[in-house]
């Protein structure tokens, strides 16, 4: 996939990398670092996260450069020495990555990804890599609330609209898709990922009109496939009617309605009101779908009125994750020069060093436990971290976007029943091994000045 145009650039970062990576060079500090990414804390509204956003990671590393433009630009600025600018002119991504897949569930302190790279390389892909894990991962982790809720409705991303940036409109796309969602209206979203695109009419088709049948003839006659009539520009059920009405007459022209959609008022009462009106006059097979300010506490109530609606266009709440969205995130260095580090400040203390995360199922596959240590330590249980990128290069392909969504989906049927509820549950159990434990306290110990800081 080629990167959008606002992403292409290398200065999509944050001052102080730049900064570092000065202070760095002069120090003659460039041995080998390691970084992991992690979320302290879930959100009080989540009991569960899913990766995503590995794919544009890779992506972005595989291709990281400063160009002639950028060099000249930051030259320019007289913030920065020549031995940066120089060192800037070869730079690359030459580390190692892990990982886990996107559509993990995963739970707060897990990493989801590690970076091993020399200490300016590693430090200077900070900023675009939580930005990119950090919003797809909060998008993918709202979607599938909303299809762990509603499992059997059909869901639609309408949000680019009310995206923050056409970027994330996209991402957000992709985010849902890879959650469940089966399709979304961003069209730049089929053409870059293949996800289906879905789309109706906006009530200005309708008020344009001087007739509101004439708008629905108008629509049917140009956009005869998947044909789907939009219904409550002025009377909800006086154009279900219409469309009653009209059904025979475009039937004879070979054109069937698909569906009718609702985007407004009372969504439970006027799909059950519009249904009744549609088998009452021969139109069982059209389906009812809704939009207009939709969220998974709406779903429910869909689900638990036994309202008879077929699918669902979400925006706003799912592209700008509107009640969590933001993780308490942070991609924190863990060892530089085969030592552990480990930061202490209050509220923001770290597990050191490079850590695997082990699952136990049950024997009927549902999640029971997880467990953080240290790599190497071997647990019962399914190891979550994998080889991604190996001297800079991608070790295999990543899988498609079809093959994460079918891991999400079996990943969202582990889950035990209760994180699976919209209620906040007790939190999922993760252990932290002994050794990870021993290998804390005793740093921690030594940063406090009771002994050398020097641990192996």
């Amino acid at each position: 996939m080629k990167p959008s145009a606002i992403a292409d650039t290398v200065l999509l970062t944050d001052l102080y990398q730049l900064n570092m990576l000065q202070a760095y060079y002069e120090a003659r500090m460039t041995e080998p670092a390691v970084f992991e990414f992690f979320v302290r804390r879930l959100p009080d509204e989540r009991n569960f996260l899913v990766a995503a956003g590995l794919e544009q990671v890779v992506s972005f590393l595989e291709t990281l450069e400063f160009s002639d433009e950028n060099l000249a630009w930051l030259r320019e600025t007289g913030r920065f020495a020549e031995l940066l600018l120089e060192r800037l002119e070869t730079f690359r991504f030459t580390g190692d990555v892990d990982a886990m897949p996107e559509g993990e569930v995963f739970f707060a302190d897990e990493p989801i990804l590690r970076v091993v790279a020399s200490l300016p390389e590693a430090q200077l892909v900070e900023t675009r890599i939580v930005n990119l894990l950090h919003f797809q991962s909060v998008i993918a982790s709202k979607a599938a609330r909303m299809r762990v809720t509603a499992p059997d409705m059909t869901l639609i991303d309408f949000g680019l609209r009310r995206a923050h940036g056409a970027e994330a409109g996209l991402l957000a796309a992709r985010a849902s898709f890879l959650a469940g969602f089966d399709g979304t209206a961003t069209v730049e979203a089929g053409r870059r990922f293949g996800i289906p695109i879905s789309g109706t009419i906006a009530h200005s088709f309708i008020q344009a009109h001087d007739d509101e049948v004439q708008a629905f003839t108008n629509f049917a006659r140009s956009r005869p496939d998947n044909l789907v009539l939009l219904l409550d520009t002025y009377d909800t059920e006086a154009a279900a009617r219409k469309v009653v009405m009209l059904a025979p007459k475009l039937a004879d022209e070979g054109i069937a309605i698909y569906g009718v959609r609702l985007d407004s008022g009372d969504l439970v009462a006027h799909s059950k009101a519009v249904r009744a009106i549609l088998d009452q006059g021969g139109l069982q097979s059209v389906r009812v779908l809704v939009s207009g300010g939709i969220e998974e506490h709406e779903l429910a109530r869909f689900v638990s009125e036994k309202a008879p609606v077929d699918g669902c266009g979400i925006g706003t709440s799912l592209t700008t994750s509107e009640d969590a969205p933001a993780l308490d995130c942070a991609y924190k260095l863990q060892e530089y020069a085969g030592q552990p580090k480990r930061k202490l400040s209050e509220g923001k203390a770290t597990w050191p060093g490079r850590k695997q995360v082990y699952r136990t199922c049950g024997p009927d596959g549902a999640m029971i436990e997880d467990a953080l240590t240290l790599e190497g330590e071997v647990l019962p249980g399914d190891a979550l971290m994998a080889p991604v990128m190996r001297k800079g290069t991608r070790v295999g392909d990543l899988p498609s976007l079809e093959s994460i969504r079918n891991r999400t989906s079996a990943n969202l049927e582990r889950l035990p029943r209760a994180l699976r509820s919209l209620d906040k549950a007790q939190p999922y159990p993760v252990h932290i091994a002994p050794p990870l434990r021993s290998l804390a306290d005793a740093l921690g110990t030594a940063l406090r000045g009771d002994v050398s800081p020097v641990l192996r």
